[in-house]
């Protein structure tokens, strides 16, 4: 078989990457220049091929291991790696928060310099934070008018609940001078948008809780992280650390993370999580569902789009 370095790959921009991968009872392995995962059969050991330069994120989940040539190639080839619980949660352990990050000197400089241009300044971090949010907003509006699989289940951008939620907190954010209040603001519209999935797709007495383990909460934990891993691949590309956060909180170092999944958690990952719960899908089902909607619609150019505008025009505007 012929040797394959990954220099010899065609590279392929993280934000087209099409593929994350989340494994359980797994090893993962470098073999003839590729990389590959190993799984148990009965009578039998089977190799699946990783396609790693068009793959974004792989969450190594129970009973996973990984050699040490696979992650050479996987850093080669940029791919972030997470070690995570069953289901894909929690994060457990990585070099840049929850994340092993491949390294590379050649990532850019400049979204770094433009973030730190603005972030210690509060009232500019703030500005940033209202953007994020209004961004937040236009992008369930755009994904919601397009998506069919939704308008099927009743998620119609003129029924009066959901313009009332998304006006109603569209209207507070420029009158917001804490993020606290922010937070609370965005906390009291995502409330509001799980009562609204929730009468769609007829799943009763919905409370919002990780732990509960019933399947909606599961289905939003899980794809939850799976936006956790394109937001943290999207910030790793741009070299911009996790912990410099305009939302999320000055205590949690990966807090950035969160701010920029939540530019598509809800427009793709809330429905899809109450639709797929109501559908009965099984785990692996609901994740193929969620990662062919990331790609539909475009979650990490979005994610991509959003971070740079904010570290560039606060250095453009800094230099103007």
């Amino acid at each position: 078989m012929e040797q394959l370095n990954p220099s010899d790959l065609k590279v392929i921009l993280h934000s087209k990457r099409a593929n994350v991968y989340y494994l359980e009872h797994a090893r993962v392995m470098q073999k003839d220049g590729r990389v590959l995962y190993l799984t148990e059969a009965k009578n039998e050991n089977q190799y699946w091929n990783i396609p790693i330069a068009n793959t974004t994120v792989i969450l190594l989940g129970t009973g996973t291991s990984i050699t040490q040539a696979a992650m050479r190639m996987l850093a080669s080839a940029g791919v972030l790696v997470g070690f995570c619980g069953g289901g894909g949660t929690p994060l457990f352990m990585g070099s840049e928060i929850e994340w092993m990050t491949p390294q590379s000197e050649y990532r850019p400089t400049e979204y770094m310099q433009g973030w730190m241009q603005f972030w210690f300044d509060d009232a500019k971090r703030l500005e940033v934070a209202k953007r994020f949010q209004l961004a937040r907003i236009e992008f369930i509006r755009k994904t919601w008018a397009k998506d069919r699989d939704l308008k099927e289940y009743g998620f119609y951008l003129d029924d009066f609940n959901i313009q009332t939620a998304l006006e109603g907190f569209e209207k507070k954010i420029p009158q917001m001078n804490k993020v606290g209040d922010l937070l609370l603001a965005e906390a009291a519209m995502t409330k509001q948008l799980y009562k609204i999935a929730a009468t769609c797709t007829g799943v009763k007495g919905f409370s919002r809780n990780p732990e509960l383990g019933d399947l909606a909460n599961d289905f939003l934990n899980h794809g939850n992280y799976l936006a956790y891993g394109l937001a943290a691949t999207t910030l790793w590309v741009l070299g911009i650390p996790h912990g410099f956060a305009v939302m999320h909180g000055k205590t949690r170092r990966g807090a950035l993370v969160f701010d920029v999944a939540d530019l598509i958690k809800d427009a793709v990952v809330l429905p899809y999580a109450f639709i797929c719960a109501k559908e009965r899908m099984t785990e692996q089902e609901f994740r193929a569902q969620i990662l062919q909607k990331f790609l539909e619609h475009k979650c990490l150019d979005q994610m991509f789009e959003q971070v740079k505008d904010a570290a560039l025009s606060s250095k453009n505007g800094d230099e103007a």
